[in-house]
């Protein structure tokens, strides 16, 4: 009897992930392991709800957007009982390993039950922000910074037209290398990230600079940038995981409110929010979620457990989870120093 490789996707969806799944099945079954899925991310491991994976099931996913798993923000170590129900669907499946497929919520449940219990796990990096540590990048950041370049591409003719500043607001929770990556290949005139506090005085200065100039402005901002105007001691939502459910005025409507107000000139602003997680994969996520996919089957192969599959130069490699989720990977300095050139 073939042994089985259980699977899952959780936290975000981005686009790479069914190529991640296909990988993974597609590597699983030449090495004889029989693979089944785990529905809505830790939520179906620990409620034992489940789909057949095989070769023909997954054959054409890699042309598609999303997780044909389904997903969810769910915590095991925050359901009641829900490690110890995730431990019994385990055993009842018989699985050989698992292989968790997610950003840093979903490989920090994976590490902790790899260190409490020695659960025989392997790990996916998955996240369009690309924030997690040990991989040079994950699948979904480039599709997410293609369409937001896109739009950017689309505002600079709407601004150009109407001589107006406009703002961009694109997804980056903790890490701003979106916001980085879509204002220097879009050729913005300034950029806003969570790493750094915006600077009042600079980006009035540069924003009435490139406006002086061409009668338009292009700005980009993370979700999550920290303004002078952001409302302080308000009550939060939170997810599972303790990060805020983000609503309200967001952050590209408030940087809108006061570059007007600041300069004097007209400016709109355009969130982009989930549009950049849907879609078709580009070539590149395909290529790499597929990469990683078979990447953690080899792994589990090897009974190299409690690491995932990452992306080292041009080779995968496995980097232990606790290196992944230890810290985000969040723009540095020398990012910092070579955007300045750009604006």
């Amino acid at each position: 009897m073939a042994k089985k490789i259980g699977i899952l996707t959780g936290g975000g969806d981005c686009p790479g992930l069914n190529p991640a799944i296909r990988g993974c099945v597609y590597a699983a079954e030449r090495m004889g392991y029989e693979c089944i899925g785990f529905r809505d991310g830790w939520k179906g491991i620990i409620e034992n709800i489940t789909m057949p994976l095989n070769r023909d099931i997954v054959r054409d996913i890699i042309l598609q957007g999303g997780t044909m798993l389904g997903t969810s923000r769910t915590h095991p170590y925050k359901r009641e009982k829900g490690v110890d129900m995730l431990r019994e669907t385990f055993k009842k499946q018989n699985l050989h390993a698992l292989v968790a497929m997610g950003g840093e919520d979903t490989l920090g449940v994976a590490n902790k039950l790899y260190n409490d219990f020695k659960l025989p796990v392997v790990g996916v990096p998955k996240t369009m922000d690309n924030d997690l540590s040990g991989t040079d990048f994950t699948f979904g950041f480039d599709s997410s910074v293609t369409v937001a370049l896109d739009a950017l591409s689309r505002l600079r003719d709407t601004a150009n037209s109407h001589h107006r500043v406009i703002v961009l607001e694109v997804m980056g929770r903790h890490a701003g290398w979106v916001s980085l990556y879509t204002a220097i290949a879009g050729a913005a005139d300034y950029m806003c990230l969570p790493e750094r506090p915006v600077n009042l005085e600079d980006l009035t200065k540069k924003i009435k600079a490139a406006y002086a100039k061409k009668n338009y402005a292009l700005v980009v901002t993370s979700e999550a940038t920290d303004l002078p105007t952001t409302d302080k001691g308000q009550v939060q939502a939170k997810d599972d995981f303790g990060h805020v459910v983000l609503q309200g005025r967001g952050v590209g409507e408030k940087l809108a409110d006061l570059i007007e107000e600041q300069t004097g000139i007209e400016t709109r602003h355009a969130v982009i929010g989930h549009i950049q997680r849907g879609g078709a994969p580009t070539l590149f996520d395909r290529m790499l979620g597929t990469r990683v996919g078979v990447g953690a089957a080899q792994f589990v192969h090897e009974g190299k457990f409690g690491v995932m599959a990452a992306l080292k130069g041009d080779k995968i490699q496995p980097v232990p989870l606790q290196e992944a989720v230890g810290q985000l990977k969040t723009v540095t300095k020398e990012w910092m120093d070579f955007s300045e050139l750009m604006f």
